[in-house]
């Protein structure tokens, strides 16, 4: 039986209406593809303390999770990924620091497509670039 990871993922929106993109490094799974921030749920967290947490650590960035937005789950060969999004809001003055990511870019919504993501994150870009 494959092991299941919990994971959750911050779909970050600035005023412009753009959301916020992080690129995971070349050396990790899934290296130079495009992801929404966040990571894996520890012991006895809720996942918004998780979402929090991760993206306190990755990105030295503080958010307000707004609401939930959807899940995706998706098996690979070794695990299974479950993945929770919630649309998080930050202040004009979005301060933060790529800490595990190469890059990060703010991009509207009709324009994630051209990126390349990692699998899992797929379904989200769908859903974000069709909803109005």
């Amino acid at each position: 039986m494959k092991k299941v990871i919990e994971v959750v993922g911050a779909i970050i929106e600035n005023e412009n209406g753009e959301i916020f993109c992080t690129l995971r490094p070349k050396n990790k799974s899934f290296g130079n593809m495009w992801e929404f921030p966040g990571g894996k749920i520890e012991n006895k967290e809720s996942k918004e303390e998780a979402l929090k947490r991760e993206l306190r650590e990755e990105l030295d960035l503080e958010v307000e999770i707004a609401r939930y937005f959807m899940e995706v789950s998706k098996e690979y060969e070794n695990v299974i990924i479950n993945l929770t999004c919630y649309i998080c809001k930050v202040n004009k003055n979005m301060r933060y620091q790529l800490k595990e990511h190469s890059a990060c870019i703010w991009l509207k919504k009709e324009f994630l497509s051209s990126l390349v993501w990692v699998p899992t994150d797929y379904p989200i870009v769908e859903k974000l670039i069709n909803e109005k």
